[in-house]
């Protein structure tokens, strides 16, 4: 069989994260049979599943948040005189490029490298300052504070983290962990909301996504909505029947956020057919879905239960439909509707395509996609499949930027580099504006090649791929990984323009800011 790179590109780029290095020969066993590469991975469920030495269930997480705060509390009573530091946020210098060209870019990274080197003679500022120290002046040694240790929310966000950047960078394709990905963000939490929130947020994945994305939608959806850590992000354990014991007793009523967001984000879409109304019969159904805190009154705790007492009593009409009172299955039953509603079929294709494909996903693949849902009760591997059979899928032009996430991951893979601490990584992110698991919304991160191609995103790109140029180009040959990354796939610019950087550490970064590496 005929070997083509150029389909191989496309397999790796749009479906995966990307060729490994070293001797994974990626490229070539993508380019014997690319769609077949791509779909291998579909064969393999619990290949999805991430199971890790450490890794916790939510309720023993819950638990030890619970420990911990009790720990803090009581600390402070005891010392309740002693003020605690805080840390003030990095500052971040905005960039003002606006394309990818290589040519344009090469000049700008050999100062990056001379930056990045360390300095041979000591800075001369002081001289400049009043009361700066004569050279003959002893200096008193500056004593840094001990760094702090983490806290067992900072241990487990990490090794959370570590875990699947670990499963990213190992996967063969990674069409997978790009599934993982794509519903994470389309159910997403932020691990910015609290401490509840942060150690919860790769369990949530775990937990609520992974067992789900070959599965059915309609159980992913249960799954999502009823985890501790989307109930704790949209506060629907603050949510009371107003004629629920509960709600009569405390004088509070409904808070709408998750039925809100459910309808408008995870299901129908904005324009799907739904009202006002609707998002407040809703929250009035799911009344009642809350974890139990720390006392245990209720369950075990940081585990999901229905609080009977605070459900609101009585049938509900949504959508057309009146769902009779019985309790827990209440909210079930309408989840299931709503799951297979044509607005929610349309809007997942719609939303699915768009981040596999274009920005502006092609209709004729969307009425596939969508026809696919509709007929299979929403079965997600078929969906996944019905993607990459799609010609479209394929004749489509590699323009959708990748997302910083995709950068760091595609990077490190083509490296070789097994992440061993996720801390650059972490920082990284941070600094491309795509934090792990802490969207600044409901709405998750953005889609669109526009939002990470924006000036200063490049700028900051250029900065880390001129550091690793720094750090790793001496024992690289980027001309080789360019041979793994895309093959005779590459532009004759991309290859035109590392052969002639100026030493193998620009050639390195030169590579990273190419098409082939910044784009799927």
């Amino acid at each position: 069989m005929a070997r083509d790179s150029q389909a191989a590109l496309v397999a790796l780029n749009r479906f995966g994260f990307g060729a490994r290095g070293g001797a994974s020969g990626d490229l070539i066993n993508a380019a014997s049979d690319p769609r077949g590469f791509v779909k291998a991975e579909l064969s393999r469920p619990n290949g999805v599943l991430l199971e890790a030495p450490g890794l916790q269930s939510t309720p023993q997480l819950g638990q030890a948040v619970f420990a911990y705060q009790d720990q803090v509390k009581q600390a402070r009573e005891a010392a309740a005189k002693a003020g605690a530091p805080t840390e003030a946020p990095a500052d971040q210098k905005p960039g003002l490029r606006r394309n990818l060209s290589l040519n344009a870019v090469a000049t700008e990274i050999a100062g990056q490298m001379a930056e990045a080197k360390p300095a041979d003679n000591k800075p001369a500022d002081n001289m400049a300052k009043p009361g700066a120290m004569q050279p003959n002046a002893a200096t008193p040694p500056v004593v840094k504070p001990a760094p702090q240790p983490l806290n067992v929310i900072q241990k487990t966000f990490r090794a959370e983290a570590l875990a699947r950047l670990q499963r990213a960078t190992l996967i063969e394709c990674g069409f997978t962990e790009r599934l993982v990905v794509f519903w994470s963000n389309h159910f997403c939490i932020s691990a910015s909301k609290g401490e509840l929130a942060r150690i919860w947020a790769g369990a949530f994945e775990r937990e609520a996504i992974r067992p789900n994305v070959l599965g059915r939608f309609a159980d992913m959806l249960k799954s999502v909505e009823q985890h501790p850590a989307m109930l704790f992000f949209l506060d629907n354990q603050q949510s009371l029947g107003p004629d629920s014991r509960a709600g009569q007793n405390r004088k509070r009523g409904l808070n709408e956020n998750l039925a809100r967001e459910i309808m408008e984000l995870h299901t129908l879409g904005v324009g799907g057919g739904y009202t006002q109304q609707d998002v407040t019969s809703l929250a009035r159904i799911i009344t009642g879905w809350t974890f139990a805190g720390r006392q245990g009154q209720l369950g075990v705790p940081g585990s999901f239960v229905f609080n009977t007492n605070a459900h609101q009593p009585g049938p509900q009409m949504l959508l057309g439909k009146t769902y009779e009172p019985t309790g827990l299955a209440q909210g079930e039953a309408a989840l299931a509707d709503i799951a297979r509603h044509p607005s929610t079929a349309n809007f997942i294709a719609s939303k699915f395509v768009r981040h596999f494909v274009a920005d502006d996903p092609p209709p004729a693949l969307v009425a596939r996609l969508r026809d696919v849902f509709i007929k299979t009760d929403g079965d997600l591997k078929a969906m996944s499949t019905a993607l990459v059979d799609s010609d479209d899928a394929w004749k489509a032009p590699l323009t959708k930027m990748r997302s910083p996430y995709d950068f760091v991951v595609a990077s490190g893979r083509l490296l070789a580099r097994v992440p061993e601490d996720p801390g650059a990584y972490l920082n990284n992110l941070n600094l491309l504006g795509q934090p792990l698991w802490s969207p600044a919304g409901p709405n998750g991160f953005a889609d669109t090649s526009a939002t990470w191609a924006a000036p200063e995103g490049i700028k900051l790109r250029l900065d880390i791929a001129a550091q690793m140029g720094a750090r790793l180009g001496n024992n690289i040959d980027p001309i080789d990984l360019l041979e793994f990354a895309a093959a005779d796939a590459a532009s004759i610019e991309t290859r035109r323009t590392i052969e002639r950087a100026e030493s193998r550490q620009q050639a390195l970064a030169l590579l990273l800011m190419s098409p082939e590496m910044q784009r799927r």
